[in-house]
């Protein structure tokens, strides 16, 4: 299967999830266990993830998790030349949505490198790790020179 039919299969997926929520959540909720019992997680004082879509995988509750346990919690916005910056996030930060309909923060200054552990969104995932996103390049490029680790 190309590319192009794996990712309109996966976000055909992905809307029949959003309509129906229970399996959804219960689908999410086995991923976030073996997410928090993962010694990547576990190690990391700082994790990155993206603002979900709505018919996403929902992160707001990694981010909680996070700073319940007192990591720094990162969200990237997207820049010029398709490139990624990350920046620290707090339960105060306000967020608006960019171009492409993610939340980016506002008001926020703070950059911080390195990152101990990304959290890679994407549309498709195979059992080798390798991932199919909505097509822009961002997180390819990003982790093509990230040194920390990452999970998908």
């Amino acid at each position: 299967m190309d590319k192009a039919s794996a990712r309109k299969l996966g976000l055909a997926s992905l809307d029949w999830l959003l309509e129906n929520q229970t399996i959804k959540e219960e689908k999410e909720q086995v991923l976030l266990d073996q997410l928090f019992s993962d010694s990547y997680w576990k190690e990391a004082s700082s994790i990155a993830v993206i603002k979900p879509l709505p018919f996403e995988f929902n992160m707001n509750k990694v981010i909680e998790q996070g700073w319940r346990e007192g990591k720094k919690m990162l969200v990237p916005c997207s820049r010029k030349e398709r490139k990624l910056s990350f920046y620290a996030v707090y339960p105060e930060t306000t967020f608006v949505s960019s171009t492409y309909g993610i939340d980016e923060p506002v008001g926020v200054t703070e950059f911080f490198d390195p990152i101990d552990l990304i959290i890679v969104p994407g549309v498709v995932f195979n059992q080798e790790g390798y991932r199919i996103g909505h097509g822009g390049g961002y997180y390819d490029r990003y982790l093509a020179q990230h040194e920390g680790k990452h999970v998908a």
